[in-house]
């Protein structure tokens, strides 16, 4: 007798950064198929996906999960086995200058995303929505900023977002709490720190460096270049949700770091290092470097204490920062057509307006 094909998973925000990544290492570990969900804002890419073209085990969606109606028509279609929540706006620079926008989709947008969860759930058997998982990928921003000596993150710390994109991940997180102790929804959360690794849209740190490094344009750093941050390898991130997925325990958060704290400077400085060594230009890339005044708000410190889920489900990463990076920037080096592609006019002026004319996001 032949057995029954695996149910699929639904994956939101899967066009973009760490959402085509998981969906792309998903069907190279996993036998499931996946549909894609991604309303397409300028940070997700069809592109990204693009390998994936023909495989019948990928159908992409285009669509906004705070269209409750069409995420419920697809739930009922396709009868996933779980629901993987990446859509989200991510960028704190942008919420600085359009709050109301991380509002809609981090907010409403999850809430939406919940309550057809809610309803497909509670049509099913038993057996089918004890085994079903709606698994929310958040961020260790929603904790708020650390002093120098101060412990890293853990899943107990209060919740104190500094920007309106960290608050909005904030509410977020407590929308999905609330609906597992309100109606029974089996959720996870995870809250990860910094991803770095292919696709990620050059408005981030080490993309937005690469991009410009290789333009012969400038290397803004804020303030003085010191703020802190932890740093994983997005294919670590993957693993560390599919692990969650398969054995966390539900209604708990999972903190996912990559231990690796560095300082933005730091950063930049092994970018230009790299970036010297593989695309030499005459002179190192440390020339362009330029500091700009510090953004509002901006976090100090972050760092991820993952004991938890080491120690529960046995994930730790496999990449250091130095594997990471080197496969990072090599993977742009060889992907210009990509960053190309990405870097539209609407981009250009983005940079200009953070980073050009005094105003800093």
């Amino acid at each position: 007798m032949t057995p029954p094909s695996p149910r699929p998973i639904l994956v939101t925000g899967s066009a973009g950064f760490i959402g085509a990544n998981f969906v792309l290492d998903w069907l190279r570990e996993r036998s499931a198929p996946v549909v894609s969900l991604d309303k397409l804002t300028y940070a997700g890419n069809r592109a990204n996906l693009a390998s994936l073209d023909g495989d019948a085990r990928h159908a992409f969606v285009q669509g906004d999960i705070g269209d409750q109606d069409l995420v419920e028509k697809l739930l009922t279609t396709h009868k996933p086995a779980a629901i993987v929540n990446f859509a989200a706006e991510s960028h704190v620079d942008r919420s600085i200058h359009s709050p109301e926008d991380f509002i809609q989709t981090n907010v409403v947008g999850t809430l939406r995303l919940l309550q057809a969860a809610r309803v497909y759930t509670e049509n099913l058997n038993d057996a089918d929505k004890s085994a079903f998982r709606f698994l929310h990928v958040s961020t260790d921003e929603v904790y708020g900023s650390l002093s120098p000596d101060d412990p890293a993150f853990t899943e107990t710390n209060q919740t104190l977002p500094n920007s309106p994109y960290a608050a909005s991940k904030a509410a977020s997180d407590h929308l999905v709490r609330a609906y597992h102790h309100t109606y029974g929804l089996q959720v996870l959360t995870t809250n990860c720190s910094n991803n770095y690794g292919p696709y990620q849209f050059p408005e981030k740190l080490i993309p937005l460096m690469i991009t410009n490094a290789l333009t012969g344009k400038a290397l803004p750093i804020y303030g003085d270049g010191l703020n802190v941050r932890d740093w994983l390898y997005v294919g670590d991130h993957c693993s560390a949700i599919r692990r969650v997925l398969d054995a966390g325990r539900i209604g708990e958060t999972y903190n996912i770091g990559g231990c690796n704290e560095i300082k933005n400077i730091d950063i930049v400085h092994i970018l230009c290092d790299i970036l010297d060594r593989l695309k030499p230009a005459g002179r190192s890339y440390r020339k362009q470097i330029t500091f700009v005044k510090d953004r509002p708000g901006h976090d100090r410190r972050y760092a991820i204490n993952a004991h938890k889920i080491e120690s529960e489900l046995g994930w730790k990463p496999t990449e250091t920062f130095a594997t990471g990076i080197e496969k990072t920037v090599r993977w742009y080096l060889d992907n210009l057509d990509w960053i190309a592609s990405v870097t539209s006019g609407a981009y250009r002026q983005w940079v200009k307006t953070n980073y050009e004319q005094g105003i800093r996001a």
